[in-house]
């Protein structure tokens, strides 16, 4: 099947294409802090010549404890995110969580995110689809990546054909993942662009008891991987300046710092491959 191009206001998704880096803290921590981190990551991103969406999650649904931090919530954090629109004129994603949400959430996000755990939901599907918003849906851990084309038929019969498919690892026994880099081309016979979460991917789900853990270490090695297979339309990452401290997600988390010679070398990837 021919290579699709998603648009998400100016930036083109595909093979076709550059990269894209969605990407920005996991939750939202305050206006200023992403405001901060959404203008420092645009910067590396047009230095590299990758496109850049700004995510970030107004609230989070699923935790390890119910006494993680979860985000502001939808209100002020949809406010937060238009601010960012505005102030920054970038497009936004962040993970709605279920069918009640969808319609206030289209109003503010470029981009509707689909939650892992939620990819199998057919209501929940069918309703982001119909926003007429482009869909950024993960695979579940527990899913495999040939049917993911039943998920793309779902949002296919809503009417919605502006869909990318992310890979985020496979459950691998308790509290791990495994990245299966073969997961990308198959995902990408469906000719839908395929997104590859590099910090996601290394998550140690639950790993701390009452949170999850994380290797981030390796989400250069993943990611690097992930742009040689050739099938890759760019990337997801949660991004911090001080991952150590950071709410939560913190220890899959990339350090801002390490950015730019991550998007250099996966640059140079895609580069060598053509």
């Amino acid at each position: 099947m021919k290579p699709k191009t998603v648009h998400v206001g100016s930036i083109p998704i595909g093979l076709e294409h550059p990269f894209t880096l969605i990407a920005g803290p996991d939750l939202i921590e305050s206006e200023e802090h992403l405001i901060s981190h959404a203008e420092r990551i645009a910067e590396i991103c047009a230095q590299a010549g990758v496109g850049y969406i700004v995510k970030c999650s107004y609230y989070k649904a699923n935790r390890t404890s119910g006494k993680s931090y979860r985000g502001p919530g939808i209100e002020k954090g949809l406010d937060i995110l238009a601010a960012v629109k505005s102030k920054l004129g970038l497009p936004v994603l962040s993970d709605v969580h279920c069918s009640e949400e969808v319609e206030q959430a289209a109003k503010v996000l470029d981009v509707i995110q689909i939650p892992a755990f939620l990819c199998r939901q057919t209501d929940f599907i069918q309703t982001a689809a119909k926003s007429g918003k482009p869909l950024h849906i993960k695979k579940g851990q527990f899913l495999a990546p040939w049917d993911m084309q039943h998920v793309v038929k779902k949002a296919e019969d809503a009417g919605n054909t502006q869909l990318l498919l992310v890979e985020r690892g496979a459950t691998f026994g308790y509290n791990n993942l495994v990245s299966d880099m073969r997961s990308l081309p198959i995902m990408a016979e469906t000719g839908y662009p395929v997104i590859f979460d590099g910090t996601h991917s290394v998550q140690l789900p639950g790993g701390q008891g009452e949170s999850s853990g994380g290797q981030r270490e390796f989400v250069p090695i993943l990611t690097r991987a992930a742009a040689a297979t050739g099938a890759c339309s760019g990337f997801f990452m949660e991004i911090h300046d001080d991952p150590d401290n950071a709410p939560c997600d913190g220890p899959n988390m990339l350090n801002l710092a390490d950015l730019p010679k991550l998007l250099k070398e996966l640059t140079a990837i895609k580069a060598a491959i053509a």
